[in-house]
């Protein structure tokens, strides 16, 4: 599980442990993930050997291919990987520049896809087949005018997730996505002041309050009710599906 250090991917790994599933909580952030599957084992106490952490670049290939074979030697077989690391730096459209987009790309696009293959390599050697379930957004369906690289890393893994499902049928691995609408996390927090900076908000929460309008569940999402959808897809519940995304938007967008 890769950005899992808070927000929607800490929420995932609590879920499946929840479920008595194995998980390694992952992220750039190594003190802080290792503080989370520490967290963890604290609060799973009599199950604490299904839990562990590991510091990873999802854009690097080398220390991606670390962090499954970590996660093999300490949980075992690798059954499930969810890519779902991201990042967002929100520019107005005219104002984005390459450094933007090779960022944003990088991780969400690149980052995914690196982490598709070295999954799918692993669960090939164990013959088991297996599942990838990758985070797509509602940017993935619909542009929005000032994260246009996010939108269009987004859509990338929409691409590769039908890719990679078409191409890894034939070793019993599934593909899988979801699509978030707006959720309460930290890195919305953070987009929330960006879009303050470049002047496509004006206050704290405008943003927030503008997307809830159009949802109609009439509330933005918690992490926990994306939660009971990312737990079916890695679930056999599931088995049968492949290539799809999952639309979690609580109604914001009908497609």
């Amino acid at each position: 599980m890769t950005g899992a250090a808070q927000g929607i991917g800490r929420a995932i790994g609590e879920a499946l442990l929840d479920e008595g599933a194995k998980v390694c909580f992952a992220d750039i952030d190594g003190a802080k993930v290792a503080e989370v599957a520490e967290q963890n084992r604290a609060r799973l106490a009599s199950r604490d050997a299904n839990v562990t952490s590991a510091q990873v670049d999802v854009t690097d290939r080398g220390q991606v291919r670390a962090m499954i074979a970590h996660t093999v030697e300490n949980l075992g077989p690798l059954h499930v990987k969810f890519n779902n690391a991201g990042v967002n730096k929100p520019m107005n459209f005219l104002d984005v520049t390459e450094d933007n987009w090779n960022f944003i790309m990088g991780v969400n696009a690149l980052g995914c896809m690196i982490g598709m293959q070295e999954a799918a390599r692993q669960m090939i050697a164990q013959g088991s087949g297996g599942k990838i379930i990758n985070t797509a957004s509602i940017a993935s369906r619909q542009g929005f005018d000032n994260v246009a690289p996010y939108c269009a890393s987004k859509w990338a893994v929409v691409s590769l997730t039908q890719s990679g499902a078409r191409d890894l049928a034939k070793h019993d691995i599934t593909v899988t996505g979801f699509a978030p609408g707006v959720v309460a996390t930290e890195m919305w927090e953070q987009v929330d002041r960006d879009l303050m900076e470049i002047g496509a908000a004006e206050r704290p929460g405008q943003a927030m309050e503008k997307f809830s309008a159009e949802i109609l569940r009439g509330r933005v999402a918690l992490p926990c009710d994306i939660t009971g959808t990312t737990t079916y897809l890695a679930s056999k519940d599931s088995d049968y599906m492949t290539g799809q995304i999952v639309m979690i938007d609580g109604g914001m967008t009908l497609v």
